[in-house]
């Protein structure tokens, strides 16, 4: 697919299938996107590697008067987490950029903080639905997916 090599649009989604219907189930490790037509469906998958970046190394419980030394540490660890959440939530909206209808799942925030996200970027009327969904396969996903924009 030469879109994929680069040629203006991520994700492989082509100016001719503009008006997709797109579904997202999306949590802090990982977005699967769900391109629907009426012939097909296509199935991508970002991972945001986020959750490593909050496993803490060398940590051991704090003592004495140096306690509150440490705070600037867990501020920078804080902008850090957020900084490549924002990341993750960008490179998910670039492959929802041309979709015309968009449903949102997930288990947790990460939902609702997409759904931030897209409003700031304009796309906030392309939002169909947001609805709180555990893990699920990728099968699982898509048929979810179809059967919401099917109804």
């Amino acid at each position: 697919d030469r879109n994929a090599r680069g040629h203006g649009h991520l994700c492989g989604i082509t100016e001719r299938r503009k008006k997709t219907k797109v579904g997202v189930w999306i949590d802090h490790s990982k977005a699967v996107i769900v391109d629907v037509t009426n012939t097909q469906e296509d199935t991508r998958i970002i991972l945001s590697e986020v959750e490593s970046q909050l496993q803490r190394t060398g940590d051991s419980p704090l003592k004495g008067r140096f306690e509150s030394q440490q705070v600037p540490a867990d501020d920078n660890r804080q902008r850090a987490y957020t900084e490549h959440l924002n990341g993750f939530y960008d490179e998910v909206i670039a492959c929802l950029r041309n979709a015309g209808e968009i449903l949102i799942l997930g288990p947790g925030e990460a939902k609702g903080e997409l759904k931030k996200h897209l409003e700031s970027n304009r796309m906030g009327a392309c939002i169909m639905a947001v609805e709180p969904a555990d893990k699920m396969t990728d099968p699982q996903i898509a048929a979810k997916v179809r059967q919401h924009f099917a109804a």
